[in-house]
């Protein structure tokens, strides 16, 4: 009754037998609340969501994963004047991410520097006397994720509230802390070259076109015969912009041919449950924001039972996703055979069904501006985008020759490798941290040692 009391909370999940026993196991551990750290956690202001073609960086909740802040997938920005009204809502070096609302507690750090806006679904976490790396793997491990959703309310928009967030017991080590920074910049270093490599690919994509320094530009005025719009279907003038015209054009004059999309691959709806049969935990059901061009999450998940029933859906090796609506045009290649799951009704499941373009350079131009340019001329709705399947039908793709395919396929999978090498250094670092809360700091650091030599051994052979 005390906690209850204490929390104002009365609902049976607050209560879980697994929470109460990490909690208790923290407590007698003598580990601190978060708020006796010297630390602020601020919650952003909220502003309309006037977006812009181009201003400050503005990062919402679908952006930051576990451990990770994604700033590529379908970036979004405000104007200046919305930026300079929202000062306290910019991103420094380190701050921390945790986020309020939806997948409630995803928590990552944040390490540009450039100027990013955080919208108010996000909470702003910075430190003064505890190390922020360490915290950020250890709110990702199983005891900090078990704490974060022992706080999570709201059973169809789960959110956490900043007072629960200060009461998250925090174990305090005296060497762990600076080796799980260690570990954490080393898989950053990675994730940096990774990136080169992807956009080594996208560049020699680009050039292989002749758009390498291409910029799409709006304008405001132009001339557009009458017929055309008879032809399209359409009447309002963002169609026949230019740009879609001009890339369109350099896609049809490619020496070595184009296709529509639905000439080179398979295409199959996936199937929306519904929210009511969401569970917190079970087979995982991929939703649009847990797609991105390099990796999966997971939020909501479905029971056994019903994953039997809708088998079907199941994705396959060797097919991409596509997203097609809310976020349209995100595209990610299943290289591997992937675990039981279930996309949802905004993604479709393409399987290639000739041999002119290999998976992953079909992947990367689905992901490149060459596809989404044709993606923001054609999707349409006034609250949510949605781009429909006949519309992906007929989106143009460029046949590369041979040769530039090999090397694409080349950069795209040392991208790949480095990402795969990054992951695991970070499941190396919660691995640390909670072996040192279940034995100890010594036998943590010896076993991370152990690990990453064998880790960096194994990926230099």
């Amino acid at each position: 009754m005390v906690e209850a009391s204490r929390s104002m909370r009365i609902d049976a999940d607050y209560f879980r037998p697994d929470y109460l026993e990490i909690q208790e196991k923290l407590s007698q551990q003598g580990c601190q609340p978060l708020q006796n750290f010297r630390v602020e956690i601020r919650h952003p202001r909220e502003i309309a969501r006037n977006y812009v073609e181009s201003g400050a960086l503005f990062l919402r909740a679908q952006n930051v994963r576990p451990m990770a802040v994604d700033l590529t997938s379908n970036p979004v920005f405000v104007s200046d004047a919305d930026a300079e009204k929202l000062s306290e809502n910019v991103l420094t070096y380190k701050d921390i991410l945790i986020t309020r609302t939806g997948h409630a507690g995803q928590c990552a750090i944040y390490l540009e520097d450039s100027k990013v806006i955080v919208s108010s679904h996000t909470f702003i976490v910075r430190c003064d006397d505890i190390n922020p790396f360490y915290l950020t793997v250890y709110l990702n491990s199983k005891y900090g994720k078990a704490l974060i959703d022992k706080g999570r309310y709201g059973s169809l928009q789960p959110e956490i509230a900043p007072q629960f967030l200060r009461q998250i017991l925090v174990p305090v080590f005296d060497d762990i802390p600076l080796e799980i920074e260690k570990v954490y910049l080393r898989s950053q270093d990675l994730i940096q070259q990774a990136k080169a490599s992807y956009a080594a690919a996208q560049t020699t994509l680009l050039s292989e076109l002749n758009l390498a320094d291409w910029q799409p530009k709006q304008q405001s005025t132009f001339v557009q015969n009458f017929a055309d719009l008879g032809r399209a279907g359409r009447m309002d003038s963002d169609y026949f912009q230019p740009k879609y015209g001009e890339i369109v054009a350099a896609i049809k004059g490619y020496p070595g041919g184009w296709a529509t999309l639905d000439n080179l691959v398979t295409m199959q709806r996936c199937i929306e449950v519904g929210s009511g049969e969401y569970l917190d935990e079970g087979i995982p059901f991929v939703r649009v924001s847990n797609l991105s061009p390099f990796d999966l999450t997971e939020e909501k998940y479905i029971s056994a039972s019903l994953y039997s029933e809708i088998a079907q859906h199941q994705p396959q090796q060797g097919e991409i996703l596509l997203t097609k609506d809310a976020t349209p045009g995100i595209a990610h290649y299943l290289s591997e055979p992937p675990p039981p799951m279930i996309p949802s009704g905004g993604i479709l499941r393409l399987r290639g069904k000739t041999d002119q373009l290999n998976n992953e350079c079909l992947t990367l131009i689905l992901n490149s501006l060459l596809t989404k340019e044709q993606a923001n001329r054609d999707a349409g709705g006034s609250v949510i985008m949605h781009w429909r399947p006949e519309q992906i039908a007929e989106v143009v793709i460029p046949i590369i020759t041979p040769q530039t395919q090999a090397e694409i396929q080349a950069q795209v999978a040392e991208s790949s490798a480095l990402r795969r090498q990054s992951r695991q250094l970070l499941d190396l670092a919660k691995g640390a941290v909670e072996l040192a809360i279940e034995q100890d700091e010594t036998a943590a650091l010896a076993w991370l040692e152990r690990e990453m030599g064998e880790l960096l051994t194994g990926n230099s052979c």
